[in-house]
């Protein structure tokens, strides 16, 4: 086993965060191991004037990470599992998932009046996963006003400031991102409703169950060259349960067909050897929901199950 490896990130504050996180984790198991960070700009990176969905969707984050693996100039590339595309290139794969953070999403506002005050609120977010849930939500949220989203992109530091500069009321936020960056300090214990305030700004987190999450979201997967022997060292790193949601949230994906264009939302937890499915999805004017619960040799079944309940 080589003593020095090479891991690819984008240059984003969390991306890089993220990556020392399954560097660490790697040192760990492997005490002697020189870890090199290879930073790319990937195309999702460069462009920051268009949604997603308008020029590639998800794999606008990865494609240069893949050529680097496929020409040997990286072992890992370090990515949140929510941006994989569903197929990957000929002879790469999820070869490490590390225990999963905060799946919620955060609804994250300036910390002050009730936005209830407001006639319209404006809410910052590109998702069309997001826009759905919170659109319906904001009825009870905020009675008597009307919701509207704007796309919004760029990273966490960017979204806030625009946010400060009065171009959104509220922007929507992924848990896991807040907490490495060590902006948020949740209880460890709960993943259920939950409000937090810094003085500056307030954090109002959704249960998974009432504002699905998308796939994979919260969990770090390191893509690798699977006929390697680097995978051996990335293997030993391995949550089996994040490791087993994310199979199963993947399966649903892509059994729909699904990447930036739909607002589907796939959720998974297992709980005393049964795995429970949240997911959300809206086609032809119909939102749709579903809720399954089997073993988690059953994942076949449930993805077929959870998507067909999508359709």
């Amino acid at each position: 086993m080589n003593k020095m490896i090479r891991i690819g990130t984008r240059k984003s504050a969390l991306a890089m965060v993220q990556t020392e996180l399954v560097a660490e984790a790697l040192k760990r198991v492997q005490p002697g191991l020189l870890v090199e960070t290879v930073t790319k700009v990937t195309e999702g990176d460069r462009i920051l004037n268009k949604p997603l969905l308008e020029f590639g969707g998800k794999g606008v984050f990865v494609t240069e990470f893949e050529q680097a693996l496929l020409k040997g100039e990286i072992d890992f590339a370090v990515h949140s599992a929510k941006d994989l595309p569903m197929d990957l290139e000929d002879g790469l794969g999820i070869v490490a998932v590390p225990p999963r953070e905060d799946p919620r999403d955060v609804l994250m506002t300036p910390a002050g009046p009730d936005l209830s005050a407001k006639k319209e609120i404006v809410i910052g977010t590109s998702s069309l996963r997001r826009r759905l849930q919170i659109e319906a939500l904001g009825k009870t949220l905020w009675p008597g006003s009307a919701v509207r989203c704007e796309d919004i992109r760029g990273n966490i530091q960017t979204r806030i400031r625009k946010m400060d500069e009065g171009l959104y009321d509220a922007i929507i936020l992924a848990a896991a991102g807040l907490k490495r960056m060590k902006m948020v300090n949740p209880p460890a214990d709960s993943l259920e409703e939950y409000f937090e305030t810094n003085g500056t700004y307030d954090f109002h987190y959704f249960d998974c169950e009432t504002f699905i999450p998308a796939g994979g979201q919260g969990i770090l997967a390191v893509e690798g060259r699977i006929e390697d022997r680097t995978c051996e060292l990335a293997v030993r790193i391995q949550n089996e349960e994040a490791k087993t949601c994310l199979i199963l949230e993947r399966k649903i994906l892509k059994l729909l067909d699904a990447g930036c264009h739909e607002p589907i939302g796939v959720y998974s937890r297992i709980r005393d050897e049964q795995i429970e499915v949240f997911g959300i999805n809206r086609r032809d004017g119909e939102t749709k929901r579903v809720y399954l619960t089997g073993g988690t040799g059953e994942l076949d079944l449930l993805a077929e199950r959870a998507a067909k309940g999508l359709r």
